[in-house]
């Protein structure tokens, strides 16, 4: 697992499962020979997608971003749809690090697509019960409604059984929501209840952009996803934080990066300062 301390601030990635996604739907209107210079893509046009929360360790509490694939959520034609080879292993990174489910005291979740939030619940009996039940699980406002309330091009990624075990556990927030340095900050864009986290310690600051940058090939602010629902808001986002983080020197960090957990950009945002590579 790979670690990265900031002052009192501890982040672990886990293992949460992967995925692999149409390279063209995950670049948007990019030409492939612009994109796949970047990331690479297999013989079906798929790109690899990590789905591994980052597990902020900070004042003895136990912060977990976003959730993972989480286990036999999907059937075998979803897994083949999505590209879904590997589910989460959470349970057991967790257990090396000394800790169990039970030890979560907070989750923030960027949003509540299927492949953020399955790992939410997990299959008990006949039904689903919290894969976490002592955790507060944080967010917007927009994106619980939406969740409950999906409208036609939404319905097939907000899935009932991520959320109705859970309702008890959420926090929901318009705007901003803080726990000591960390802020979630909602930008819509990818969904329209989107946030992302701004971890500011000291002098150093962290952005986690979710999936309005879900890998580093995405740093150019005009590659969006054919999957956001609102583009522009995409776009504006990452206008605006993207020059806050590459004036105060900040590391980016990723959920699907298959390649680097966290990087840093030069000042003008053209070359790669710092990485922690994923290990494969």
């Amino acid at each position: 697992m790979e670690t990265l301390q900031i002052d009192d601030l501890k982040f672990t990635w886990l293992r949460g499962g992967v995925t692999h996604l149409d390279g063209g739907a995950m670049f948007g209107v990019v030409p492939k020979p612009l994109w796949s210079r970047k990331y690479p893509s297999n013989d079906n046009n798929q790109i690899q997608l990590r789905t591994d929360p980052i597990l902020i360790q900070w004042e003895g509490q136990n912060i977990l971003v976003e959730s993972g694939l989480g286990n036999n959520k999907m059937d075998e034609k979803q897994k083949r749809n999505y590209g879904a080879l590997e589910e989460s292993k959470v349970d057991e990174d967790l257990q090396s690090l000394g800790l169990t489910p039970e030890d979560i005291d907070y989750i923030l979740m960027t949003h509540l697509h299927f492949d953020h939030a399955c790992g939410l619940t997990k299959q008990e009996n006949d039904g689903f019960v919290s894969a976490f039940p002592n955790a507060k699980i944080v967010s917007s406002k927009i994106e619980w409604d939406e969740m409950r309330n999906p409208n036609i091009r939404s319905r097939n990624t907000y899935w009932k059984e991520n959320w109705e075990a859970i309702t008890n556990q959420v926090i929901i927030f318009e705007g901003e929501w803080s726990l000591g340095p960390i802020r979630m900050v909602h930008t819509g864009g990818h969904s329209d209840g989107h946030s992302i986290l701004v971890i500011e310690t000291g002098e150093q600051l962290l952005i986690h952009m979710a999936d309005i940058m879900p890998t580093h090939a995405h740093q150019n602010v005009l590659w969006v996803l054919a999957f956001d629902d609102y583009p522009m808001d995409s776009i504006s986002a990452k206008q605006k934080w993207m020059k806050i983080g590459l004036e105060k020197n900040a590391w980016f960090l990723f959920y699907h990066d298959a390649i680097y957990r966290a990087v840093k950009w030069e000042q003008d945002g053209k070359k790669i300062a710092a990485t922690i590579e994923r290990e494969k």
